[in-house]
């Protein structure tokens, strides 16, 4: 399954360098605004010792990761919502996201200019809520417009529409984003066709100088008390610390360095992770001599359809599923050492796929 991140926040933020460390991709990266025109995109693997080590023991010709995309999204300033800017750019790039990564500079540097001339996260922060809140405002009201002609016909379904309509303008009204009402399901699937923008999951990432990539720092405090009522997670890294370990050759100098500095693991390993763990995904396995690989699925998905993320004929034909734990396989070491010691299930069409499976499908079409 596809999966899109956009990277956000003001201009000179730090997205840029992070886009950079990201991806290689060298999105051009200076020290004025709108540095970043069009939206670089970068295609990610997702780091996962797991798929290392069932390789490990399998020697397959190919090992593929499962793969995140990280969309650089141009700087935003206040007034964006109403085209300032490059905010019509900036807001249609962030709808064709299924979460957000908001960069927050957590970093006092004279070097380095603000847009606002001085550090204050909360407030970069508010501004680029305030853009997105009045976007989807806007959202809701050409639809509710539209609705509420239908309803004053006697439609039951477009009165019901219109009263969540008039539920999420409300709530966004008083500064809330959309994803924090208690909705229904049903509620939400209701206005899902206007990816509204404050919909979205959000990861907050805190662009900290190197001296505070570990206990953070007085804005990384403020910030985490701003935050505390959302559904929301929040990390912190260092922009420049991670270019550096970019440009590392070998994965065991990027150990070393990370040792040197008491991290266990990169800022964007953690913030890959994190935006899985946002959009509530788990990884299942395949493995066999031609191929070890990682695929990625909604928590909670069933056997038939985790096997449709790899052909629509495994969905199509399903029979069962033959499923090994990873703790499992890497303890005896290969699918048929996990058969002789009695360790793959069988499962129907009804099995969750829990992270970390390795499962083996049979289909007949």
């Amino acid at each position: 399954m596809g999966l899109r991140c956009g990277i956000v926040g003001l201009p000179n933020v730090g997205k840029s360098t992070l886009f950079n460390s990201l991806s290689r991709a060298r999105a051009e990266s200076a020290n004025y605004p709108f540095c970043t025109i069009e939206p670089n995109v970068g295609i990610i693997p997702v780091p996962d010792q797991r798929l290392d080590m069932i390789a490990e023991r399998v020697k397959p010709q190919k090992v593929t990761p499962t793969t995140i995309e990280f969309v650089d999204i141009a700087g935003l300033v206040e007034g964006a919502s109403k085209g300032e800017g490059l905010g019509n750019q900036f807001l249609a790039n962030i709808r064709q996201t299924d979460a957000i990564i908001h960069i927050l500079r957590c970093f006092e540097d004279d070097n380095v200019a603000h847009v606002d001339n001085h550090v204050d996260p909360i407030r970069d922060k508010r501004i680029v809520e305030t853009e997105l809140q009045l976007k989807d405002l806007e959202t809701l009201d050409n639809r509710r417009e539209k609705v509420e002609k239908q309803a004053k016909t006697g439609d039951k379904e477009a009165r019901k529409l219109l009263e969540v309509l008039n539920r999420y303008e409300q709530h966004i009204a008083r500064g809330n984003p959309a994803h924090t009402l208690e909705a229904e399901s049903e509620e939400k699937e209701k206005i899902q066709d206007l990816q509204l923008l404050t919909d979205k999951p959000v990861l907050y990432v805190c662009n900290v100088d190197d001296d505070s990539v570990i206990q953070g720092n007085e804005h990384v405090e403020r910030l985490r008390q701003e935050i505390e009522p959302e559904d929301a997670g929040m990390i912190m890294l260092a922009a420049a610390l991670e270019a550096e370990i970019g440009e590392l050759d070998t994965e065991e100098e990027r150990r070393m360095f990370l040792e040197e500095l008491g991290l266990e693991s990169s800022g964007l390993t953690r913030m890959i992770r994190s935006a899985y763990h946002l959009l509530n995904l788990e990884t299942f396995f395949t493995a066999g001599p031609k191929e070890v690989r990682a695929w990625t699925v909604k928590r909670g998905t069933k056997a038939p359809q985790a096997g449709g993320t790899i052909h629509s004929d495994f969905e199509r034909g399903f029979i069962k599923a033959e499923v090994i734990k990873y703790e499992d396989f890497i303890r005896y070491g290969s699918e048929s050492a996990c058969r002789e010691a009695g360790r793959i299930h069988l499962e129907g069409k009804d099995y969750k796929v829990q992270d970390g499976d390795v499962i083996y499908f049979k289909f007949n079409v």
